[in-house]
Formats: C-alpha cells, sequence, structure tokens
C-alpha cells in the first residue's frame, strides 16, 4: 500500500506535499495573469491604433481564455495566505480579467462601427447610381415628350375650328403608326402611288363627330370593314348605305421582287377592342394567298369580333363527287376558312350569298360560323319598279334553282315556270316542265352564271313558247373569258334579253359590264351594311 502511494506521487511526497501543489498551481496561475495582462494590453493597442478584424478577435479571445484561467487560481490563492507572492497575483489575475472583459466589450463596439461603416458607404454608392439613371430617364422622357407636345399642338391647331362645333366623338386612339408606303414616299400621297389602297393614300380610321349618345352608341355597333383592293368600289358604298356608321380600314397591298405578298395594315392599333370585318373576292386563285393571310392576321389583334364578308364562294359548284377520283374543291375552301383563328368575342362569322348548294353549310367546321344571305331580295325590289311588274312570271332553268328559290317569290304571289335540262343522243337540250308563258315578261332566275349557255337556250324556248319578254337574273355574275360579251348586241345568239341583272358580288365582271346593255348591276350593299350590325 505504502509502495503504491509512492509510485503515485512521488514528487509531492519528496517535496513537502500539500504545500509543494499548491505553490505549483498558484505559479501556473500567476503565468495565466501574465498572458491575459499582455494580450488585453496588445487589444488595447490595437484598438489605438485603430487595428480591426480578425487580429483583435484573436487577442480578446487569448486574453479570454488567460483570464479563464486566472480566475481558476484565484481560490488556490486564497487558500494558502502565507505565501504573499501567490496571493499578490491572484489580485493581479482578477484585475487583468475584468479588464479583458471591458477589452472584449471595446472590440465588439470597434468591429460593429466597421460594419456600419462600410454598409453606410454601400447604400450611398447605391443612392449615387440610382439618381444618375433617374436623371437620364428624365432627360429621355423630357426630349420625347417635348417632340410628342409639338406634334399635339399641331394636331389641335389644324382641328381647333371644327371641334368647337363637334359633339361627342370616339373613344381616343392611339399616336398614328406611319406605314412602308407613306415613308417611303415621304409624305406624297398614294393617290397616284403603286399599289395605294383608296384615293385617300395612307390614312388612319376616320373619326366622325357625334351630337348625342344614341349616335355614338349606334356607331360602336357597326364594325371597322378592310376589303380588298378589287373589293374597294363595294366597300364605300357598304360605308355610305350605313350613314357611314361603318368605318373602312387601310391595307397596303404590294409585292416583293419574287412576286409574293408585301403586306401591312395601318391601323392595326386603332381596331384593338373594336368588332373588325373583311370584304373579300376570291375570284381567282392568285389572289387567295394574300387575302387569307390578312384574315388570318386581323383576329389576333385583339379586336372585338371579325366577320368575314365573302359575297361569292367560288369552289360552291364542286361540292359533290360523282365518279372516284374526282376532288370536291368545296370542301377543301371550307376547311381552310374553318381555320380562321377565333378573335376575343369567339368564332369568326362568314356571310356568303347565295351559295350553290345549301347543304355546304356542313362543310364548315365548329370554329366558324356561316351565315347564308341571298340576292334575291335586290331582285324582288327591282321588279316592283317595272311598267309590267303585274305581267312578270319567275322561269327556273332547272329543278335545282326551283327548290332553292321559289320560296321567295311564292311568298310575293309570282307565278312560276320550271325548265328542265334533257339529253337526247350526245347533246343537252332544255324542255318546258310546267307552266304558261305565253304573252308574259319571264324573269329566268339562277344563283350564278358562268359561259350562259343555259340561259341562252331557256330564252329562245320561251320566246318560242310566246313569251312577251325574256329577262334574267344571276346573283353571281362570273362569266370567265369574258363570256357576257354574248349576251350584247354584237354577241353571239344572246340578244333577245330585255334585262340582264346582276350584283356586284364578282367585281371583275363589274368593271367590265359598265354602261353595257342589256346589264344593270344590283349592289349588295345595304345587304351586306345589315349583315355587319351587331
Amino acid at each position: 500500500r505504502a509502495s503504491r502511494t509512492v509510485r503515485r506521487r512521488p514528487r509531492a511526497r519528496a517535496r513537502g506535499g500539500r504545500v509543494t501543489r499548491a505553490r505549483r498551481r498558484s505559479t501556473r496561475g500567476a503565468n495565466g495573469a501574465a498572458r491575459t495582462a499582455r494580450c488585453a494590453d496588445k487589444a488595447t493597442t490595437m484598438l489605438s491604433r485603430g487595428v480591426g478584424g480578425g487580429a483583435v478577435a484573436r487577442a480578446a479571445a487569448r486574453g479570454r481564455a488567460n483570464g479563464a484561467r486566472g480566475r481558476d487560481t484565484r481560490p488556490c490563492a486564497r487558500g494558502f495566505a502565507a505565501d504573499e507572492r501567490a496571493r499578490e497575483r491572484a489580485v493581479v489575475v482578477a484585475a487583468n480579467a475584468d479588464a479583458t472583459r471591458r477589452g472584449t466589450k471595446v472590440i465588439a463596439r470597434a468591429a460593429n462601427a466597421a460594419t456600419s461603416g462600410k454598409i453606410k458607404k454601400a447604400e450611398e454608392a447605391k443612392v449615387k447610381t440610382k439618381t444618375k439613371s433617374l436623371m437620364k430617364k428624365a432627360l429621355r422622357v423630357e426630349a420625347v415628350s417635348a417632340v410628342v407636345e409639338a406634334e399635339v399642338e399641331r394636331e389641335t391647331a389644324s382641328t381647333r375650328g371644327s371641334a368647337a362645333s363637334a359633339g361627342m366623338e370616339p373613344k381616343p386612339m392611339i399616336a398614328p403608326r406611319v406605314s412602308k408606303q407613306a415613308k417611303a414616299k415621304d409624305g406624297v400621297n398614294g393617290k397616284n402611288g403603286e399599289g395605294a389602297t383608296s384615293g385617300e393614300g395612307t390614312t388612319r380610321l376616320t373619326r366622325p363627330k357625334f351630337a348625342d349618345e344614341a349616335s355614338f352608341t349606334r356607331r360602336r355597333k357597326f364594325p371597322v370593314l378592310f376589303y380588298s383592293k378589287e373589293m374597294e368600289p363595294l366597300a364605300r358604298k357598304v360605308a355610305e348605305e350605313s350613314d357611314h356608321m361603318v368605318e373602312l380600314g387601310q391595307i397596303d397591298w404590294r409585292t416583293f421582287p419574287d412576286g409574293f405578298p408585301d403586306l401591312f395594315i395601318n391601323d392595326a392599333y386603332d381596331v384593338r377592342d373594336r368588332h373588325v370585318a373583311f370584304l373579300g373576292s376570291f375570284h381567282t386563285p392568285e389572289v387567295i394567298f394574300e387575302q387569307l393571310s390578312i384574315i388570318y392576321s386581323l383576329p389576333k389583334m385583339f379586336v372585338a369580333s371579325f366577320t368575314l364578308v365573302l359575297p361569292f364562294f367560288p369552289t360552291g359548284t364542286a361540292e359533290r363527287v360523282v365518279r372516284e377520283g374526282e376532288v370536291a374543291t368545296a370542301v377543301t375552301l371550307a376547311r381552310i376558312l374553318s381555320n380562321i383563328p377565333p378573335s376575343r368575342g369567339g368564332p369568326t362569322s362568314t356571310i356568303i350569298f347565295d351559295i350553290h348548294a345549301l347543304q355546304e353549310r356542313f362543310y364548315f367546321g365548329d370554329s366558324i360560323l356561316p351565315c347564308f344571305e341571298s340576292g334575291i331580295p335586290l331582285l324582288l325590289d327591282r321588279l316592283n319598279e317595272l311598267e309590267d311588274s303585274n305581267n312578270v312570271v319567275i322561269a327556273y332553268p332547272d329543278e335545282g334553282a326551283y327548290k332553292r328559290f321559289n320560296s321567295f317569290f311564292a311568298a310575293a304571289g309570282y307565278e312560276c315556270i320550271v325548265c328542265t335540262k334533257v339529253r337526247e343522243g350526245t347533246k343537252r337540250i332544255v324542255k318546258l316542265k310546267e307552266g304558261e308563258p305565253i304573252g308574259r315578261h319571264v324573269v329566268i332566275v339562277d344563283d350564278l352564271v358562268q359561259s350562259g349557255s343555259t340561259l341562252i337556250e331557256c330564252q329562245k324556248l320561251l320566246h318560242r313558247l310566246g313569251a312577251a319578254k325574256v329577262s334574267a337574273y344571276a346573283t353571281h355574275g362570273v362569266f370567265p373569258n369574258a363570256s357576257w360579251k354574248r349576251f350584247t348586241s354584237t354577241g353571239a345568239g344572246g340578244q333577245g334579253f330585255s334585262n340582264f341583272w346582276i350584283t356586284d358580288s364578282c367585281p371583275q365582271t363589274v368593271e367590265a359590264v359598265r354602261d353595257a346593255e342589256p346589264f344593270e348591276v344590283l349592289s349588295l350593299a345595304r345587304a351586306i351594311a345589315d349583315a355587319l350590325e351587331v
């Protein structure tokens, strides 16, 4: 047992036991206090020189660690009063520990001050940058505003006289956009330029003034009407028939050197939130692509609704297949129109006059709303103006025309004559199926006329059967290869007609038969204007 004790603490017994260990502990405490004092002095010196960051933090940490060691030795130092040196060093340790705590606080305050100074400088830099940016923007806005104010002042001066006497006017529009054509011509009127759409050149929408709320509200029910080049005369008539409630939009129809269309819609911003319509003419395949480009673009211009007015559906006669291999192009064109993009108001509405077969309505898809109108009411009004209106009888060249149009004339009290086509050998001849033409003014009615051979055969038959006069009506005067000349005084076999009425659905024919006897054009303008009213 004694041997184990000696081996465990040999140095303590050899040097006097408890007293020797206490002195060793007090010595360690004194050394720690000295180190604490040095760390505190170093921290104070670094603070006085303005040195911060990690060096001050590390010095403070060493001071705190040494102070902790000093605090641990204080009880031991107080326990041995006989050792005066240990007590003095314990007092120094306590004082240095307090100095260390005070130094740590000073270091923390210095670090916070340095951090806040950096943040303040960064914020000042951001404020300066933002101020410079705002000053640049203000200068740009001021420059633009000066230009706009000058432009507005010029427009106000030019319209001050008319504005003084005007009442209401429509919703203000965005500043006018200048088209490519106007820029190229540098202000020259587009009337004499190639590709101009009207005598007015490239202009904005016409905005007439209104005296009361009722007139303004009624005008908002009519659309902005765009039109193809060939349909400009009809479009202007539509505007006149609507008391100029229908506004006419402008399109620049140009072509690139390779022949493809170069198109520009001048009123693209003005038509937003407005009802829009397009008056087209598919009289030849060459013009269909460029018009489809416009038709597909207008609904995407944020318009309230879009209506396509297509007076003549050109492929209507190719509506069925008789033998395998034939292509019903009426279905093809109906599918193309069915893919017109919808507008804000929903699917596109399409207005077609006297389509060849009413069952063709089922060729159109659900994304388009076909509306089938007729030109027969125009003929009824014209017949009432004839001197012999009481002696008029309506004739149909075949059973199909009878089924299609007889309801109009039966309701008006007209008698009818029905002809039919009969094949004899290699020829097809026309015979009378029912009715009595003797002494009557017979008016042959059909939806369209091309070569006119069937109408000429009917006219000859009716004259042989005793008709006093023979006239003809066709909603669509197609007349390919100038076949309308057969019905003039110099034509071959068609001179027996007293009157030949057509509508202006085919613009190329209207221009050709102008002032040519016996033709008379009945305009669809009133019917189109009524159909366009929302």
